[in-house]
């Protein structure tokens, strides 16, 4: 666990961390094209291709204000299956979620998440988030998955949820196209203060009884793209279950940058899944951003015991 402390954006980043230059900002996403096939958070819309909105305005035309996102995406196993260590103790995983939204670490210094992303986490987990401290104040948005085991201890449906401590507004759920084993879905705010679109998502994985051949994949990346947008600033986190190489992402290393991807096209990472020792052995989690932004980007060396998965923490800095 780590405390809080301030980042300054003008340190130099540690030997090693990777950090991207901002280059010019593009106009801000408007969703107006994006809302006549997306339903508020809770419906839900089935959708393959998704058509995204045309710029609402220039940055520069609204004034929208330099900021810095310090964001965290984690799939925390929160079902009650194998593999999930503490998912028969959701109360005990709330408590460890907590910790993790107090404070992360980016290239060997202290940050506070001020946005957080969730995945395979029960609507009861968030509910006791929404009441814990700080994070009593932010604004929360949770998507179930629309199909797939419940959560231990009546805490419901496991899904996906996002947090930020300014207002999010605006959020949209999106049932992507899924195989029948489990209903994938893809959750979306605006925050206003940031001028930022938030996404977070969980894609289907490569068991052999869901999505093995990566066909589903594909076209969940390709919804995900369209309803994040890509004319203004977006932030975008998530387990997409599958390592950078996988042509299924082609669309987001396209329209998006990874905050670990290293130098020019490189598809690399810091892996963020765990074996049942504890040792990481492939990348299935990413934080994906405007190109216009500065990001650096971290993820434990040492193991994490609350979850098969390390989280993935970046510092976001758009200009």
């Amino acid at each position: 666990m780590w405390w809080d402390s301030g980042i300054d954006p003008a340190d130099p980043p540690p030997p090693g961390e990777r950090v991207r230059s901002p280059r010019a900002l593009l106009p801000l996403l408007s969703v107006c094209g994006a809302a006549a096939v997306v339903t508020a958070a809770g419906a839900g819309a089935a959708i393959d291709g998704l058509s995204g909105g045309g710029p609402a305005h220039a940055d520069g035309e609204r004034g929208t204000p330099a900021v810095t996102i310090q964001a965290v995406t984690w799939n925390v196993c929160g079902e009650a299956a194998p593999g999930c260590p503490l998912g028969a103790r959701p109360a005990e995983l709330a408590r460890r979620i907590v910790q993790q939204a107090a404070s992360t670490e980016v290239g060997g210094r202290r940050v506070r998440p001020n946005a957080v992303f969730l995945q395979e986490v029960c609507a009861g987990q968030v509910q006791t988030l929404k009441k814990a401290g700080r994070l009593a104040k932010w604004s929360w948005a949770f998507a179930p998955f629309t199909r797939g085991p419940a959560c231990a201890d009546g805490q419901g449906r496991p899904g996906v949820a996002v947090g930020t401590d300014a207002a999010l507004t605006g959020v949209r759920q999106v049932r992507l196209p899924s195989p029948v084993r489990l209903g994938r879905v893809a959750l979306c705010g605006d925050v206003a203060a940031w001028g930022t679109r938030i996404c977070t998502t969980q894609l289907s994985s490569p068991a052999w009884d869901e999505d093995p051949r990566g066909e589903w994949r594909r076209k969940q990346a390709r919804a995900l793209a369209s309803l994040a947008g890509t004319g203004g600033r977006v932030v975008v986190g998530g387990d997409l279950a599958a390592g950078p190489e996988s042509p299924a992402f082609d669309v987001l290393y396209r329209d998006y940058s990874e905050c670990d991807q290293g130098p020019g096209p490189a598809r690399t990472g810091a892996k963020t899944v765990q074996d049942w020792r504890g040792a990481a052995v492939e990348k299935n989690d990413y934080l994906f951003l405007s190109k216009s932004a500065g990001v650096s980007c971290g993820v434990p060396a040492a193991p994490v015991r609350a979850s098969d998965h390390r989280p993935l923490s970046a510092v976001i800095n758009f200009r």
